[in-house]
């Protein structure tokens, strides 16, 4: 594995000197936060694919394949009708807002109250992404060099950390389009083919895997169910996916390079299930299906090939964990710390130096957290529980309906929230009941009390209506890129 070994190397160096480049185009908080709000459609499009496939999508959806068969696509096939959704309905109105963050959305269409809830729960998701992410590519680290899991999180932190410190956004920009790449060369162009080719075709793999492999359903319909209420209705509200859509030049950019990079993601759905279906037809009997990835990488791949391919799995992982670290360092930095010292967030360059003491700070506590805990599933999905059933209903009920106010949302935060809550408790964490009565409850008292209450002042509504429209957006006057 010499060679393997110095591919991989070169890519985390290149990736390290790439976010160091990108610090030279970080001189405002626009450039730190959201590269300038000036990505084009193919930087908007690489950089929004890289964030959303992590390595739940690479190694988990290859899982999934491994276990169920073509319907192992439901999980990553759910995350890309997210961004399909999101790019389709509402990340032009989102894009001409120019804000940082989901919280200020709110607070613009709100109130600072809301805004103090919804940034609190959308940090601890946030948060939850960087300690999972950070889990993954540290195993990875882990099998292949063979050295302890804390060193493993500090190698790999240490490294992500880093650029995404160095220049925020515009290095993750860059180190994004890099990792774009190896990760469609090696998973799409390499591995697939290969791993297709290795079990014989798909009339061999067909004799081979158990029945039911080939039916889009097996997995079962209230798990594909699941899998649309807590991933596809994430995409529309985390925060680390908003930053990215803040990032489009245009609204134009936003709306179609998300819909091409959602279309991308359904195709590395079916690729991932795929892989993973060839992989149980020609080793049916792993120990667990969470070894397929690195099994048929072993031993399908030539020398080198091997390397890129892993260098790729490393791109999913890192794409995620730096995307959601700025998320949440952007969250802590300006919806939380700077409310409680009641200072009101400026576009100031000055403030640079505190979101990047920001990162570093959660980098590192993100690194503690994840040598603490071996398997943060149940956690990953208690965080994506409270981000739907709690803020989704507010969000989304302020961008399509006039009649929504401040207690309606509050009412839904509450109720969706501590449904959630009560539920997992009750029910366990990993159960489905938990996230449909929360979002029923959040939708109830939010139209309910929205309804019982004074409508938001009309000035407030036509001036949340400008901003829609953009009337009092400040335009950067920096050249845009491709």
């Amino acid at each position: 594995m010499t060679v393997d070994y110095l591919v991989m190397a070169a890519y985390l160096l290149g990736i390290i000197g790439v976010g160091w480049w990108g610090k030279k185009r970080a001189a405002s908080k626009s450039d730190f936060l959201v590269a300038g709000r000036r990505l084009g459609p193919l930087m908007y499009t690489g950089t929004m694919a890289a964030v959303v496939l992590g390595g739940a999508s690479t190694i988990g959806g290859v899982r999934l394949g491994y276990t169920y068969g073509i319907s192992g696509a439901a999980m990553v096939f759910a995350i890309g009708l997210g961004l399909l959704a999101l790019s389709v309905f509402f990340s032009a109105r989102i894009a001409r807002l120019k804000v940082y963050t989901v919280a200020e959305m709110l607070s613009l269409r709100y109130g600072d109250t809301a805004a103090v809830i919804s940034g609190v729960v959308m940090w601890i998701y946030t948060l939850m992404l960087v300690v999972t992410s950070t889990i993954a590519y540290a195993s990875v680290f882990d099998v292949l060099f063979d050295v302890p899991r804390w060193v493993a999180v500090v190698i790999g932190g240490t490294i992500v950390v880093g650029y995404s410190a160095l220049g925020g956004m515009w290095s993750i920009t860059l180190t994004d389009m890099v990792q774009f790449v190896v990760k469609s060369l090696g998973v799409l162009v390499l591995l697939l083919p290969i791993a297709v080719v290795k079990a014989g075709g798909f009339a061999e793999m067909a004799d081979r895997l158990p029945h039911g492999y080939f039916s889009p359903t097996s997995i079962g319909g209230q798990t594909i169910v699941t899998f649309v209420l807590i991933y596809t209705f994430g995409m529309l509200i985390g925060q680390d996916i908003w930053q990215r859509v803040f990032t489009a030049r245009s609204d134009r950019v936003a709306s179609w390079g998300g819909t091409v990079a959602g279309v991308y993601c359904l195709v590395y759905a079916l690729a991932g299930a795929v892989i993973g279906m060839a992989t149980k037809s020609l080793y049916p009997q792993l120990a667990g299906a969470d070894d397929a990835f690195a099994t048929i990488v072993r031993h399908a791949l030539p020398t080198g090939v091997r390397g890129l391919v892993l260098a790729a799995a490393l791109s999913a992982m890192m794409s995620t964990a730096s995307g959601a670290l700025i998320a949440s360092a952007t969250v802590a930095n300006n919806d939380i710390w700077a409310r409680m010292r009641r200072r009101a967030v400026s576009l100031d360059g000055d403030e640079i130096g505190s979101n990047r003491l920001a990162i570093v700070v959660l980098g590192v506590a993100a690194m503690g957290i994840a040598c603490a805990l071996g398997d943060v599933i149940e956690a990953l999905t208690v965080a994506y529980n409270l981000l739907v059933g709690g803020l989704l209903v507010p969000i989304l009920g302020g961008l399509v309906w006039k009649r929504g106010n401040l207690p309606g949302a509050m009412a839904s935060m509450i109720a969706g929230g501590t449904t959630v809550i009560v539920l997992m408790v009750t029910d366990g964490l990993l159960a489905n009941e938990p996230i449909y009565y929360g979002l029923l409850a959040g939708l109830v008292a939010y139209v309910a009390v929205s309804l019982l209450t004074k409508p938001t002042e009309e000035a407030v509504i036509q001036a949340w209506r400008r901003r829609l429209a953009g009337e009092q957006a400040t335009a950067t006057p920096e050249l845009s890129v491709a």
